[in-house]
């Protein structure tokens, strides 16, 4: 017996109950006991055996084709990132026992570059700890200092989710990020910390989660509604740190010559300049 968890098994149930029969072109014949497709329609669409699909959702069989792998994800609609993420999950792979979260060490030549910049950026850690940040972003938001978290503002702290419009949109974004990040290293000490925390205390964090939605966070708008200037617009980009475990600077910059450049600069120009980021003072689990 393995006490390995059934990550597959857990994704498969999750996204064959966001798809409807109408969507997999099924006759939809009255009232269905389970939301989205049933066991043996993947199957039958997929074109395997119903005993098989079923091996593959309770875990007991962890290593499928990848053509039996590509046509499930035809079936259950799953774009190319998706694909990705589902192969991760097949691969036998050997576990070690994980004592302690390694701790995240930002580079120096990484802290200088930040406490130059003009815009708000600040660095964080796997599981969107902020691990240093300079005033910029502060301004942006008080809450983007060392030792906070982003997941945990987002869904726990009201004044947080007052700062974006679409915070249901970018809860979702960044759902989809973090199950991308964690991948079947679910046993991580760090991650089973914030995840407990968020599903006791966010019914939004719980949906979001169960659907298994996965998409890297890639450059793009986002809206903020900040109680000083009001509205504005700014672009955000995350880079990948080389040399680290996965740390990412994320950078918010306005579109040149915009009103939103303008409000952003007010903005910043009222916070105390900083001769350097601070660094994160919590402790590695």
């Amino acid at each position: 017996m393995t006490n390995r968890p059934n990550t597959l098994g857990e994704y498969l149930r999750a996204r064959r109950g966001l798809v409807t029969p109408q969507q997999a072109g099924i006759p939809d014949h009255g009232t269905r006991r389970v939301p989205g497709l049933r066991r043996e329609e993947v199957a039958m669409l997929a074109g395997i055996s119903a005993d098989y699909y079923l091996r593959l959702e309770r875990g007991r069989d962890h290593n499928p084709s990848l053509q039996v792998l590509e046509s499930i994800a035809r079936v259950l609609q799953l774009d190319s990132e998706h694909l990705e993420y589902l192969m991760t999950l097949t691969a036998e792979k050997p576990r070690h026992i994980r004592r302690r979260t390694p701790k995240e060490i930002v580079p120096p030549g990484m802290l200088k570059l930040l406490g130059s910049m003009e815009q708000p950026a600040f660095i964080e850690g796997r599981y969107f700890d902020i691990l240093a940040s300079n005033a910029a972003a502060v301004a942006l938001s008080p809450r983007l200092v060392p030792g906070g978290n982003q997941l945990r503002d987002m869904f726990l702290d009201p004044a947080e989710q007052a700062l974006y419009p679409d915070w249901k949109l970018v809860t979702n974004c960044f759902i989809a990020s973090l199950r991308q990040a964690v991948g079947t290293d679910i046993d991580d000490p760090r991650f089973i910390e914030l995840a407990g925390e968020l599903t006791l205390g966010s019914a939004q964090f719980r949906e979001l989660w169960a659907r298994h939605d996965v998409k890297a966070q890639n450059g793009t708008p986002m809206r903020f509604d900040h109680p000083q200037v009001g509205e504005m617009t700014l672009n955000r980009e995350r880079l990948t740190i080389n040399g680290t475990d996965g740390l990412q600077l994320v950078v918010h910059h306005p579109d040149a010559g915009s009103e939103d450049a303008q409000k952003l600069a007010l903005l910043v120009s009222a916070a105390l300049p900083a001769s350097e980021p601070e660094r994160s003072l919590r402790p590695s689990s």
